[in-house]
């Protein structure tokens, strides 16, 4: 038998924010045994906690989605930062927790003070162009099911950036467009001539930006926050111009038109008009906890 755990991570209300289950022990489990028993878990990623390769990391970690492996993803680290900081620790705390993932090492911070547990990491790396075909207005109004004034606004317009995952970032004018946007009939045609499967859209709000994730290809018709996407997104906001020199901390949310609300605390570190760290931050909490019966070989 195997012990899992479920948490709603960027969150601290139970039922909110984006479910994650974290399977612990899973040295033994094979590729397609991991991504069966996501599969059941049927959540939008389920991570697995290992023994490190090195000895001074807290954990060797595999995250799924339903189709596929993620060489990194925001929600599943912070939950299971969260998780492994809180199983060796009582009352208030500080920890630090270092993650082996597929896409680099993960320093996380975690802390838990009067009642809230957050964590805090660093992504592993800075965000690149990614490619491919970037849509027109039309073509991204048209594959959201929005108009091509939707599209856009200031000087944000559609890019594609990769940092472990790769999302094509959408700016919409309003939230009334952000609110109407779902994958519609030329989704498939706007996704493969971009070279992606995630469309991240976004528009502003008061401090920071509000967003929804769409992900259908990877088995996720919608994410209710997105970590890995929330830090990638600091290439975006640095090609609009919304980013200076020094500190920027960035406040956002994701969820809100899913009926799950998330916060997304975005740090990101810029000297010279080139970004140096980004850092995500959020809270979680825990909801369920059991064992699953490990799969045949």
């Amino acid at each position: 038998m195997l012990e899992f755990h479920t948490l709603d991570v960027f969150t601290s209300t139970p039922y909110t924010g984006n479910p994650l289950a974290v399977v612990l022990g899973a040295d033994g489990l094979s590729d397609s045994q991991m991504q069966t028993i996501t599969r059941e878990f049927n959540l939008s990623e389920t991570i697995f906690v290992q023994t490190p390769d090195d000895p001074a990391h807290t954990a060797k970690v595999r995250i799924f989605c339903p189709a596929c492996e993620l060489p990194f993803a925001g929600h599943p680290t912070v939950g299971c930062a969260i998780l492994l900081a809180e199983l060796a620790n009582e009352g208030d705390f500080m920890a630090e927790i270092t993650l082996e993932e597929v896409a680099g090492l993960v320093p996380v911070q975690v802390e838990r003070h009067a009642g809230e547990i957050t964590a805090e990491f660093v992504a592993p790396v800075i965000p690149v162009d990614a490619g491919g075909v970037l849509p027109t207005p039309a073509t991204a109004a048209e594959a959201l099911g929005i108009t091509a004034a939707d599209i856009g606004f200031g000087a944000h317009k559609p890019g594609h950036w990769q940092g472990g995952p790769d999302f094509l970032f959408i700016p919409v004018a309003t939230r009334d467009a952000l609110r109407n946007a779902k994958p519609s009939g030329s989704w498939l045609d706007m996704t493969a001539a971009a070279k992606t499967r995630s469309i991240y859209v976004y528009c502003e709000s008061e401090g920071g930006y509000e967003s929804r994730m769409f992900a259908p290809e990877h088995g996720m018709p919608e994410d209710p926050a997105t970590g890995s996407a929330s830090a990638i997104l600091a290439a975006q906001l640095l090609a609009s111009g919304a980013l200076v020199d020094g500190t920027n901390r960035i406040a956002l949310s994701q969820g809100e038109d899913m009926g799950r609300p998330s916060q997304i605390a975005l740090t990101v570190e810029v000297v010279g008009q080139v970004i140096t760290q980004i850092r995500i931050k959020g809270a979680a909490t825990r909801f369920n906890h059991g064992q699953i019966a490990n799969l045949p070989l």
